[in-house]
């Protein structure tokens, strides 16, 4: 069930954003009178298509390959490779007969439809449910830090003032790209002690191989128990991928659940080491995996101790009452949220450009691409119309960069070429643009192979 949920997130996401993205060149090229000839969402490739219908003298249609979708502009080079009617008189209401500024405008059509839609979305997102974060200045324990952190400099119980030299009010912008994407300086009091701590290009590489609590995380009390793990037969069978895989999925233990641990108790010492913080009971835990531990507690103002045996992966299955953590809510009016949205908009685009660029440069690894798969597995095998909105506003932005790349087959190549057009005053040849229309198309499909790749990879664990 988990699995039809990611997939059914997915294909509407994908399905709602291919839709405008491609009504955005439609109604650009109605726009300026060119002939649409078809719009279909997914690929009808080699003829094949699940339903289609015309009307208005325009094809409307489902393909069966959910690869994107298109829309079939009379007079124009691309995937469709139609050179049988390229070869024929140019025709008024054909793209090629238009001025070059207004094929300009028809194909950055979509691309403007994806920046607007993603605007909208964080729009109503923000307007909606309002902003929540961590208060910096609040968290007087200061930092717990993990591996990485200690690799930078960094110490647990440092407070982070700044970044950059701009005062940190949110305490979730060190986890945002702005100290993540490196080249970030952060300012730390240590004790009474000031004291500038680089962060790393590399530092992303580092920590998708391992989670963000390995970077850094708000120090906080360990108080009660907030929830612990217990048995779900329906969450513990083997997944789609476990029985596509033939994976040997390992029966789950409970630690915590068969000692007799509840929610709402208090834990006081782990194997006679006092904890007052999360940091010192997660430290404690992970490093006797496999182990036996005692646990001394509070239940209701009275004494416990439990004695269990921990999981292989350092866990015993409880969830900490986070409550110490001092958050924020701030609410904004319908005209407010507007900025608010664009800017994560802006944001989220700019984060597309300089991810690709540090692929580029190598400081960071292409195993972050990855395909429909992977983006299934972001939204998740339960349904939140929040997760959902979000991540669909970013794949919106992260649509409108990709289809800005200077790539053959996609709308950027297109513009490149338009460009080299109106500089030189001249169209290039249609021989020049089916040639790259080829490449483009091979460069394409490696990239997509290259993306089930790494996802397929990610499956197996490695």
């Amino acid at each position: 069930m988990n699995g039809l949920i990611m997939a059914g997130q997915l294909l509407l996401g994908l399905s709602l954003l291919v839709i405008l993205h491609e009504l955005g060149h439609f109604l650009a090229a109605r726009a300026f009178g060119i002939k649409v000839e078809k719009f279909y969402l997914f690929f009808d490739a080699w003829g094949f298509k699940l339903f289609s219908f015309k009307k208005g003298g325009v094809e409307y249609g489902v393909g069966w390959l959910p690869l994107g979708g298109y829309v079939k502009i009379a007079g124009m080079i691309d995937e469709s490779m139609d050179t049988e009617q390229l070869a024929q008189p140019a025709q008024p209401w054909e793209f090629r007969s238009k001025p070059a500024w207004q094929r300009l405008i028809v194909m950055l059509g979509g691309i403007f439809v994806n920046i607007i839609v993603g605007i909208f979305i964080f729009w109503m997102l923000t307007f909606k449910y309002g902003q929540n974060y961590v208060v910096n200045d609040k968290l007087v324990d200061g930092i717990s830090v993990g591996s990485i952190g200690k690799e930078i400099g960094l110490q647990t119980g440092d407070r982070v003032l700044a970044i950059n030299g701009k005062k940190l009010i949110r305490f979730d912008d060190l986890l945002s790209t702005k100290v993540l994407f490196g080249d970030a300086q952060l300012t730390v009091l240590r004790g009474e002690k000031t004291l500038y701590v680089a962060v790393p290009d590399t530092i992303l590489n580092k920590i998708t191989k391992n989670d963000k609590e390995s970077f850094i995380a708000p120090r906080f009390r360990m108080g009660s128990i907030r929830e612990i793990s217990v048995p779900d037969e329906k969450a513990d069978a083997p997944s789609f991928m476990d029985k596509l895989l033939k994976r040997k999925k390992e029966k789950p233990v409970y630690p915590a659940f068969n000692a007799g641990i509840k929610p709402k108790d208090s834990v006081l010492s782990v194997n006679g080491t006092p904890i007052v913080f999360f940091d010192q009971f997660k430290g404690e835990i992970s490093k006797n995996a496999n182990k036996e531990v005692s646990i001394h507690a509070l239940r209701n103002g009275q004494p416990i101790d439990f004695n269990l045996k921990v999981n292989s992966n350092g866990t015993i299955g409880v969830i900490p009452n986070f409550n110490s953590l001092a958050t924020a809510h701030v609410n904004f009016g319908f005209f407010e949220s507007l900025p608010e949205g664009s800017k994560m908009a802006y944001n989220s685009f700019l984060d597309n450009a300089k991810g690709i660029s540090k692929m580029i440069t190598g400081k960071l690894s292409a195993r972050n691409i990855s395909s429909p798969v992977g983006i299934a597995q972001a939204y998740g095998g339960t349904f939140d119309w929040v997760k959902f909105w979000t991540l669909t506003g970013l794949i919106s932005m992260a649509l409108a960069f990709m289809n800005l790349l200077p790539i053959p087959g996609l709308d950027g190549g297109h513009v490149v070429f338009l460009l080299i057009e109106m500089v030189q005053r001249k169209p290039v040849s249609e021989k020049v643009l089916e040639k790259a229309q080829i490449v483009g198309f091979v460069i394409l499909i490696s990239l997509m192979v290259y993306a089930f790749g790494n996802d397929i990879f990610k499956a197996f664990g490695k």
